[in-house]
């Protein structure tokens, strides 16, 4: 008997640790920012979002536009299909610090563009921790989760279980990816993390 497993073609995320350089620089952008508050624009259930400029693109063009390669030679290039009738360069439209202190949440949401990211810079907590005693089958306090379904139309899961050691972890995504953010509990700390989006810039053309 021959028997052959069959696995569809699907999208996905990556994952990409940020080189020192880039994590340096991020850290400037955070710093030296105006604190433009953001938070009435947002999903998250936090009193601090604030945005970012990226002088020179230099963001983009050293990080960003490697991880759209790779994305494009892992999976596909979600752009390419856009209905327009010429062809546009992509562009970071906004990315922004949000500082997260304890029992705040980011509910269930997803993004508008074509890729969206998350950076976690500073996680003052862990995840074993947090869930210490949680006597749940679903222990999930200040976990980050992407949600998605199969093709069975179900609901399915992915959990990020973090802690200080996932600090400097980048995850690009597909914008419409949905994706939220748990509570965390018993520290005073902010966990700070910084998102952003990528769209076609129509105002231009390559």
């Amino acid at each position: 008997m021959s028997v052959r497993s069959v696995v569809p073609d699907n999208l996905g995320w990556l994952e990409y640790d940020l080189t020192k350089d880039e994590l340096d620089y991020v850290w400037k952008c955070i710093d030296e920012n105006e604190k433009e508050l953001i938070t009435y624009s947002l999903a998250g259930n936090l009193k601090s979002s604030f945005s970012l400029g990226d002088p020179d693109d230099f963001f983009f063009n050293n990080c960003i536009v490697k991880l759209l390669t790779t994305y494009a030679n892992t999976f596909k290039n979600l752009g390419q299909h856009v209905p327009m009738a010429n062809a546009h360069p992509y562009y970071m439209n906004s990315w922004w610090v949000n500082y997260q202190k304890q029992h705040e949440f980011n509910p269930i949401h997803n993004h508008g563009g074509v890729y969206s990211f998350v950076i976690f810079m500073k996680i003052p907590i862990d995840f074993k921790e947090q869930n210490m005693g949680n006597v749940t089958n679903t222990p999930l306090r200040s976990a980050f989760q992407f949600s998605y379904t199969n093709i069975m139309g179900e609901i399915e899961t992915d959990v990020y279980k973090l802690s200080s050691k996932d600090e400097g972890l980048m995850l690009f995504f597909p914008s419409h990816l949905n994706h939220q953010v748990y509570p965390f509990y018993n520290c005073d700390e902010e966990r700070i993390t910084v998102s952003g989006n990528v769209s076609i810039n129509t105002n231009k053309t390559k």
